[in-house]
C-alpha cells in the first residue's frame, strides 16, 4: 500500500518542484514581485497627474470675466479673471447661454465656472 502510495504521489511531486523553479523566474523577469512588500518597493516613485489642465486665454474686450459657483449667468459669482489672461480649465459641461453659446468651462478643483464664449483654448477640452 505505501509503495503504490509513493508511486503516485512522487511523480506529482517532482513535477511540482520542476516547474516551480521556472514560474518564480518568470515573475521575476516579467517585473512581477511574489510579495506586496517588494511590489512597493519596486514600483515608480513619479507623481501621475490623474486630471489634466488646459490652459486658455481671456479674450474679452470688458476688463475683466466673471467667475460663477456654477454654469449658468444666475449663480453667484466668486472671482474675476483680467482680460488677455490666462486661465487654467479642467473639462467643460453645459449651462446657460451666453451670447448663443451654452457651453462652460469647469476651472480645476471645484474653484467655479467660466463662459466658453469669452475663453479661447486652441484645443480639445474634455466634458465633465
Amino acid at each position: 500500500m505505501f509503495r503504490r502510495a509513493l508511486k503516485s504521489v512522487l511523480p506529482a511531486a517532482a513535477a511540482v518542484l520542476v516547474l516551480l523553479p521556472v514560474t518564480a523566474g518568470a515573475a521575476a523577469a516579467s517585473g512581477v514581485a511574489a510579495h506586496p512588500a517588494a511590489a512597493a518597493a519596486t514600483a515608480p516613485r513619479h507623481h501621475v497627474r490623474t486630471h489634466p489642465y488646459f490652459t486658455g486665454r481671456v479674450a474679452t474686450h470688458r476688463v475683466r470675466l466673471n467667475v460663477r459657483s456654477g454654469p449658468g449667468t444666475g449663480y453667484r459669482v466668486v472671482g474675476h479673471r483680467h482680460t488677455r489672461g490666462l486661465v487654467s480649465v479642467s473639462c467643460k459641461t453645459y449651462g446657460s447661454r451666453v451670447h448663443g453659446n451654452h457651453v462652460w468651462y469647469r476651472l480645476p478643483h471645484r474653484r467655479g465656472y467660466v463662459s466658453a464664449h469669452y475663453v479661447t483654448t486652441g484645443r480639445y477640452v474634455p466634458w465633465c
